[in-house]
């Protein structure tokens, strides 16, 4: 089994080296740098074939390229069934809907709202998320139904939603609400985010 982590501590990576520690399983990580003319830059033919959008973080395990941190984590879920991150399918429905939510709708509001695009109610229409205030509370709701997104089990969806919601509260583009905040505290004693948190960390540059 091969495995290769794609990432910079200053990225989104930071969500898939989450995962990687919640599955436990030996992986090799390749920092890349946002400088277009470095060596190990995103930007060159060897990472872009990998993904063309130049972009991490991204996975190859033996051989199957996956990007997209929603997708990393989903992938990993299924592919390493040991580590009990993805319940049973018939059970996958809020797995899936929130995992994808997180992805989509709120990730699209938070950084249209943080760039000061705010659609006008006929935007709203086109716009996967309709409005900012909108996804927000609407993510409040699912995160503040159960323990975790699924129940009471832990799953790759809440690395991926506990990730938007952790970096909401820490850099203000998520209101701080008390259904976020008793989430996020659930999740950031976890020992794999601290690991991974430990480990992103020493790779910052000095």
């Amino acid at each position: 089994m091969t495995l290769t982590f794609y990432t910079n501590p200053m990225s989104r990576g930071r969500i898939a080296r989450w995962m990687l520690e919640e599955v436990g399983v030996p992986y090799d990580t390749v920092l890349l740098d946002y400088d277009p003319d470095g060596e190990a830059s995103m930007q060159t033919d060897r990472f872009r074939a990998i993904n063309p959008m130049g972009k991490v973080p991204a996975i190859v395990h033996d051989g199957h390229v996956v990007t997209e941190g929603a997708a990393i984590c989903a992938y990993l879920a299924d592919a390493f069934p040991d580590a009990g991150l993805a319940p049973a399918p018939r059970d996958r429905a809020d797995y899936y809907r929130c995992l994808f939510f997180a992805a989509g709708p709120v990730e699209q509001a938070v950084t249209n709202q943080a760039l000061g695009f705010v659609p006008t109610p006929e935007q709203g229409r086109m716009m996967g998320y309709g409005s900012y205030d909108l996804a927000i509370d609407v993510l409040e709701q699912l995160v503040g139904r159960h323990r975790y997104i699924c129940g009471d089990s832990f799953t790759a969806a809440d690395v991926y939603v506990g990730s938007q919601v952790g970096w909401g509260l820490q850099f203000g583009t998520i209101p701080t609400r008390a259904s976020f905040s008793d989430y996020w505290a659930r999740l950031e004693t976890r020992e794999s985010y601290r690991r991974a948190v430990a480990i992103d960390d020493a790779l910052m540059p000095r």
